[in-house]
């Protein structure tokens, strides 16, 4: 199961640098708008110190990291919603995916047009978001219509749905995100069989050119638009050539700049976060892997993650600790001092479990 954050935003604002530098993948960069059409998916590795650590240890043959999917998604205009530029095509692609990061331009370059003349972090947002809201309300009203006639036939099936989507189109009314809102179990199920936009996790990318001072203002006005969603300043040409370095390099580079990591593993942690996301770990022969798992999933979920027939024959899980095995590197001793558990189907696996799946076929 693959877990997929969008890049958003206007035409023109570095979504396409950002999936290259992100992904490394070969894509059409250019100064126009609606470059890009069909959408692009990339693998990102999702950076671990504690994989390496284990790394260390263990020496296996074959490391594999947990990873994330990002989306590069064409850039939408005002009055998307009603079909400009292509938007109900783009808009469907933004419904496929589990978190948004909204690409907001905060540089300036004269051989790149803005659609809005020159950089302005509210007026921009504001057109992407409305636009998303607007979406989102059309296809809350027309679901509306619908539950109203089940409701005449049997109310109390279709009360609480009902009562969900008359919330949700008063807060759309509003301006409100459905993010805002507090939604249950039940609530969210139905935001994503609609594919309700505005109910998708959501943060804000600063794309500045560090080497100027009114860039930086920009990303600056743009943290004071954000609210709540939490905001990655990223100068995506710079990290791009960052990213054609090799592993060496990238810590000198680094080093020299005084900081302790670069923007784009920053971005990639905060879509882990925004997804909601906690990382276990197996050792299986010569391979040791990663894997991504929602928060609260339970032991099965997470055989199931790793391949089917785990969860099918699942009998328990032996489950021992990141930092406790780093600290004695040996099953055995481990085992001795009891840390080492058998869970069984119900377990909630924790973020740095290592987990032994036991199953039968």
């Amino acid at each position: 199961m693959g877990f997929t954050c969008g890049l958003v935003g206007l035409p023109n604002a570095g979504k396409s640098t950002l999936f290259t530098a992100l992904t490394g993948a070969d894509t059409l960069i250019a100064p126009y708008p609606f470059s890009t059409l069909e959408p692009r998916k990339g693998v990102v590795p999702v950076p671990d110190d504690r994989l390496d650590g284990l790394a260390a240890a263990l020496k296996p043959a074959k490391v594999t990291p947990a990873h994330l999917e990002v989306m590069d998604i064409a850039g939408l205009v005002e009055g998307a919603s009603r079909g400009e530029g292509l938007g109900n095509q783009f808009l469907s692609h933004i419904r496929a995916v589990d978190a948004l990061a909204h690409v907001v331009r905060c540089f300036r370059a004269g051989d790149v047009p803005h659609v809005g003349g020159e950089p302005d972090p509210r007026r921009d947002t504001g057109i992407v978001n409305t636009e998303l809201l607007l979406a989102d309300l059309e296809v809350v009203e027309r679901r509306l219509d619908k539950v109203r006639r089940v409701a005449r036939a049997d109310p109390k099936a279709a009360r609480a749905e009902l009562a969900f989507l008359e919330r949700c189109r008063d807060a759309l009314g509003r301006g409100t995100p459905l993010r805002a809102l507090e939604l249950d179990p039940h609530d969210l199920a139905i935001a994503r069989e609609l594919g309700l936009l505005t109910a998708k996790p959501l943060c804000y990318v600063a794309n500045v050119d560090r080497g100027d001072p009114t860039s930086l203002a920009l990303a600056e006005r743009l943290a004071a638009v954000a609210g709540h969603a939490p905001v990655v300043t990223v100068d995506g040409k710079l990290e791009g050539e960052i990213a054609q370095l090799s592993a060496e390099e990238q810590r000198q580079f680094l080093a020299e700049w005084g900081l302790a990591e670069s923007a784009l593993v920053r971005l990639i942690k905060v879509g882990y976060r925004l997804l909601g996301l906690i990382t276990f770990y197996t050792v299986v022969g010569e391979e040791l892997r990663a894997w991504s798992l929602k928060d609260g999933a339970t032991a099965v979920e997470a055989a199931g993650q790793i391949h089917t027939d785990m969860a099918r024959g699942f009998v328990r899980a032996e489950v021992t600790r990141v930092e406790d095995f780093l600290a004695t590197p040996v099953w055995a001793a481990l085992r001795e001092r009891g840390l080492v558990r058998l869970e069984g189907r119900d377990y909630r696996v924790r973020d740095g479990d290592i987990l032994t799946i036991r199953f039968t076929v």
